[in-house]
C-alpha cells in the first residue's frame, strides 16, 4: 500500500513542472520515481496500480483549475467542483496505468529497457488520451519543456514525442538522485543549473524585427468572468472594448477581440453600425460571437463563432469552434443529466454545436489566418487545414474562469502549437493571457492577466513548413517506434 502512497506523490511532484510553477526539474523528479515503482513491481497488477495513482495526483494538482470554473454556476455547488476534478483525474488516470503496464511488460529486464518502453508508451497512450471520447489533451507532459533546450525537436517530431522525451531524461538523472552523501546535494545543484539554461539561447524575440509587417492591435478589455454574462453589463462591456479598440487613424490594422466579445447579433439590429465605428477602410476585425443555429429536438441551438470583418462590419468570413468542451458548452445525455437539475457551465438554453474542422480564411492584406477557439488549441496536430496552410493562428479565448492557474498553462500549449506548425499565435482574452508569439514559440508581448490593456505590435512571418507541419503526429509514432526498437536492441544484448 505504502507503494501507491509513493506513486501518488510522485504524481503530484510531477505536476509541479506545470504552469504557473515552471518546476521542470520536480516533473523530472516525478517521473525518475515512477520509473524506479514500476521497476520494482511484482507483477504487471502492482505496476498499473501504481501508474494509476501516479496519474491521479498528476492530474488531481494540474487539473487544480477546473474546480474553479464550477464556481461561475450558480446552479451547482462550488464544493461539486472538486468532486469533478477528482472524478475526472481517476478516468484520465488510466492512460497513465496502460503506460505503466505496457512498460512493466515489455522492459522489466532492465531499468534501460523499462525507460525505453515507458516513454514509448507514455507516447502512445497521451495520444489516446486526447483522441478517446472527444479527447482530453490538457498538458501533454512535454509542455514543461516550453522554457528548455529540450523543447526544440517539437517541430520535428511534435508535442507527443516531446513528453518521450521528459521520461527519457528522467531516466538519464535517475542515478544522480540515487547519489548518496555529499555527491546527492552536489548532483541536484548541478542539475538545478542546467535546468536554468534558457531555450531560445540563440536569438530573443525582437518586434524591431518586425518592422514592415502588418500592424495589428490586441484588445484585452479585463471583463471578470461574473459579468461576462449578466445581460444588465452586456452593454457596458461592449462599449468598453470600442473604446479600448480606438478610432481609425487611417493606417491598416488588424483587430483582435476575445472569445465570445461580441453579445449581441450581428446580423441585425444596432451592433454592426457600433462596431463598423471602429473599422477603417483598410482595417479589418477578427472577434468571437454567438451564431445562432437551427434548433435540436426543438431546444435552442447555437455555434460558437469567430467573424472576420470589414469595414461597415461585413462579414467575410466565419469559423465555428469544433472541438467543445464536454459539460463547458454542451451536456453529454442531456435528457437524463438536465432532469437533476445540471447544465452546461457556459450559460445557455441549449447546446453549443460543432463546427466542421480547421478552416483557413483569407483576410486581404494581411495574409491567411486559421481560428481555434479557447479549448481547441491544445489538440496537437489538429489545429490547421494542412492543405491550406495559413500565415499565423488566432486564439480568441475566454480563460477567466480558469483560476490562476488554468491560464498560464493554455498558454504554455499554444506556445508549443507554434512551436509545432511553424506559424505564429495570437491571443486575445478578456482578462488575460493576450499576447504575440513568433513561429518560434518565443514571447514577443503580453498581457498579464487581470490587467485591462491593448497591444499594438506587428504580425510577425511563418516559417516554411516544419517537418510535423508536413506529417503531423506520423512523427510521434515514429519516435515511439524507435524508442521500442532500441529498447528490443538493448534487451537482446543484455540477454
Amino acid at each position: 500500500m505504502k507503494y501507491l502512497g509513493f506513486a501518488f506523490l510522485a504524481g503530484l511532484v510531477s505536476a509541479l513542472g506545470f504552469a504557473p510553477l515552471g518546476l521542470g526539474l520536480a516533473t523530472l523528479a516525478g517521473f525518475a520515481l515512477l520509473i524506479l515503482l514500476i521497476e520494482s513491481a511484482p507483477n504487471l497488477r502492482s505496476a498499473l496500480a501504481r501508474g494509476w495513482w501516479f496519474g491521479v495526483g498528476q492530474f488531481v494538482l494540474g487539473l487544480n483549475w477546473i474546480a474553479t470554473a464550477f464556481t461561475y454556476q450558480a446552479a451547482m455547488p462550488a464544493w461539486l467542483g472538486w468532486v469533478a476534478v477528482l472524478l475526472l483525474s481517476f478516468y484520465l488516470a488510466i492512460y497513465p496505468a496502460a503506460a505503466a503496464g505496457l512498460a512493466w511488460r515489455w522492459g522489466r529486464r532492465s531499468r534501460v529497457t523499462l525507460t525505453l518502453s515507458l516513454a514509448a508508451a507514455w507516447i502512445v497512450t497521451e495520444w489516446l488520451r486526447g483522441t478517446m471520447f472527444t479527447g482530453f489533451a490538457w498538458n501533454p507532459v512535454g509542455v514543461v519543456l516550453i522554457d528548455s533546450p529540450l523543447v526544440l525537436p517539437a517541430p520535428l517530431i511534435g508535442t507527443y514525442a516531446l513528453s518521450g522525451i521528459v521520461v527519457l531524461v528522467s531516466g538519464l538523472i535517475l542515478p544522480i538522485l540515487l547519489l548518496r552523501g555529499w555527491r546527492f546535494p552536489l548532483g541536484i545543484v548541478l542539475l538545478a543549473a542546467l535546468s536554468q539554461v534558457p531555450a531560445f539561447w540563440w536569438q530573443p524575440a525582437d518586434p524591431a524585427a518586425l518592422a514592415g509587417q502588418p500592424a495589428i492591435r490586441i484588445v484585452q478589455p479585463n471583463i471578470p468572468q461574473e459579468d461576462r454574462w449578466d445581460p444588465v453589463k452586456d452593454e457596458l462591456n461592449f462599449y468598453k472594448i470600442l473604446r479600448m479598440t480606438g478610432a481609425p487613424d487611417g493606417r491598416p490594422r488588424l483587430i483582435f477581440w476575445p472569445e465570445t466579445a461580441i453579445p449581441y447579433n450581428l446580423h441585425e439590429g444596432d451592433a454592426p453600425r457600433q462596431v463598423a465605428r471602429v473599422i477603417g477602410p483598410g482595417d479589418l476585425l477578427l472577434t468571437g460571437g454567438i451564431e445562432a443555429a437551427a434548433p435540436v429536438d426543438g431546444a435552442p441551438a447555437e455555434y460558437n463563432s469567430l467573424y472576420l470583418l470589414g469595414p461597415g462590419a461585413r462579414i467575410l468570413g466565419r469559423y465555428d469552434k469544433a472541438h467543445l468542451v464536454p459539460y463547458g458548452e454542451y451536456l453529454p445525455m442531456r435528457p437524463l443529466l438536465s432532469a437533476i437539475g445540471l447544465s452546461r457551465l457556459a450559460p445557455g438554453a441549449g447546446d453549443i454545436l460543432a463546427g466542421p474542422g480547421p478552416r483557413t480564411l483569407d483576410l486581404p492584406g494581411f495574409g491567411r489566418m486559421a481560428g481555434q477557439i479557447c479549448y481547441e488549441i491544445v489538440f496537437s496536430g489538429e489545429v490547421v487545414d494542412r492543405a491550406n496552410r495559413p500565415d499565423f493562428l488566432f486564439n480568441p479565448s475566454n480563460d477567466a474562469w480558469f483560476g490562476a492557474w488554468g491560464p498560464p498553462q493554455h498558454f504554455a500549449q499554444g506556445r508549443l502549437r507554434a512551436l509545432e506548425e511553424g506559424i505564429p499565435v495570437i491571443r486575445s482574452t478578456p482578462t488575460g493571457i493576450s499576447a504575440i508569439v513568433d513561429a518560434h514559440g518565443r514571447i514577443v508581448a503580453r498581457l498579464p492577466q487581470h490587467e485591462a490593456g491593448v497591444i499594438d505590435g506587428r504580425l510577425p512571418p511563418p516559417l516554411p513548413p516544419t517537418l510535423f507541419a508536413r506529417f503531423g503526429n506520423m512523427l510521434s509514432f515514429a519516435f515511439a517506434l524507435l524508442l521500442i526498437a532500441a529498447a528490443i536492441a538493448v534487451r537482446r544484448k543484455t540477454r
